[in-house]
């Protein structure tokens, strides 16, 4: 069975998205970062398959299909290659600059991803796409966290955890201090 990584950027204080949303504290940690570059590269790899809320999609979609020379384009490269699935009620479709538009699907997210999970090919990757992690999370869909801790504290903003979330029980299998003082910590369920 596929594995659903769910990748998450987080304040120290816990949040995935600061004031109205913005999540700038993300490039601010981990910018020119060449071990959270490798990691990244590792992590596509291992993934066939981008899942995405809407706010995420338009995010990624306005910068990765420019990204045509410098650090990141290997890995840009790869991700406007992969195929990518776009949950959102509001969309008819999902262009990728030159590359292939992503699936618009306006279903549950987590009947959608038990699916995949079903399917044969590698692991499926979910960034950002707080809505749609934290549904994933609530099913019980996700096989690992990648937590990027950023060395900032937003003081308020939105939670990836929010309250009501049935509690978890997390084991530590890898912890990746990053260069610009993030660090990276992998998680499986128990």
């Amino acid at each position: 069975m596929r594995k659903v990584i769910l990748q998450e950027f987080l304040s120290l204080d816990g949040l995935a998205a600061g004031r109205e949303d913005r999540v700038d504290f993300v490039p601010a940690s981990t910018k020119d970062d060449r071990v959270f570059g490798r990691e990244q590269l590792e992590l596509m790899d291992a993934v066939d398959t981008i899942v995405l809320g809407r706010v995420t999609y338009q995010m990624f979609a306005g910068y990765w299909p420019h990204v045509t020379q410098g650090d990141e384009s290997l890995f840009a490269e790869r991700v406007n290659a992969t195929p990518k699935i776009v949950f959102s009620r509001t969309l008819d479709r999902a262009p990728w600059g030159t590359w292939d538009d992503a699936i618009v699907n306006r279903s549950d997210a987590s009947a959608e991803v038990q699916k995949l999970k079903q399917q044969s090919g590698k692991d499926i990757v979910v960034w950002g796409s707080l809505s749609v992690a934290q549904s994933l999370i609530d099913e019980a869909l996700v096989d690992e966290y990648r937590l990027i801790y950023c060395p900032v504290a937003l003081g308020n903003g939105r939670r990836l955890f929010r309250n009501g979330t049935h509690p978890l029980e997390l084991t530590l299998s890898r912890t990746t201090p990053l260069e610009r003082g993030a660090v990276l910590l992998h998680y499986a369920p128990r």
